[in-house]
């Protein structure tokens, strides 16, 4: 599943982000590639010796992960791993699929924070490869989209402006894309029902049926 969710970060948030990324050490990106992405990647990231980044990893872990529509379409057990990346004119990431593994944790979802404005900058598109075509994304800043760690994709050369984002992976308790995919069209249509008179033997029902398939589905919650 694909999912655009909008204002993860906003405000004096995402305000704070950017002005922490203005002062922070940006190497090349190809320090934490691995494999064929070595050869296609070409950007730059906030180099991990730089700590001042880590109040800024964790105001943004902070909000992803404890975002509603998050949390009920990825079911996040812990962010593997952020960092975050920036591109400039000439810069592009080829197509090329997330490793398995982050911090020693699986990758379940991945996701892009984008934090410019996006009529700031021209090109820096992701595309994620899909069955159904390609897909390009490009979002406000403070929006992010989450899709499977499995899917091909790529970020389209920038041309004019900078892109500056947020990239993370979230180790999730729920290991197929599909069946997190069902028990979030199952407990989206549970919340639609809250307020509808007449239908709390339903949403009980929903209830019921999306707890037991987590308790079928789920990895333990230590």
């Amino acid at each position: 599943m694909l999912l655009c969710v909008p204002d993860v970060l906003k405000g004096n948030d995402l305000q704070t982000v950017r002005d922490g990324l203005s002062v922070i050490t940006f190497v090349d990106g190809k320090e934490t590639a691995h494999g064929l992405a070595k050869q296609v990647k070409n950007n730059l990231q906030a180099s991990s010796k730089d700590t001042k980044q880590e109040l800024l990893r964790g105001l943004v872990f902070e909000k992803v992960i404890s975002h509603e529509m998050v949390r009920r379409a990825a079911r996040p057990k812990t962010i593997s791993y952020l960092m975050f990346s920036k591109y400039e004119p000439g810069m592009a990431y080829g197509s090329h699929v997330d490793n398995p593994f982050q911090q020693g944790l699986r990758s379940d979802v991945s996701f892009t924070l984008f934090l410019s404005e996006a009529d700031s900058y021209d090109g820096g598109e992701l595309v994620i490869e899909t069955t159904a075509g390609e897909q390009p994304i490009k979002l406000p800043a403070g929006a992010a989209v989450f899709y499977p760690s499995t899917t091909l994709h790529r970020v389209n050369a920038i041309t004019r402006g900078e892109r500056l984002a947020a990239v993370g992976w979230i180790r999730s308790y729920i290991r197929e894309a599909s069946q997190r995919e069902l028990l979030f069209d199952l407990d989206t249509l549970r919340v639609s029902l809250k307020d509808t008179e007449g239908m709390e033997m339903q949403r009980t029902l929903l209830s019921k049926s999306i707890a037991n398939l987590v308790r079928m589905w789920a990895d333990d919650l230590r």
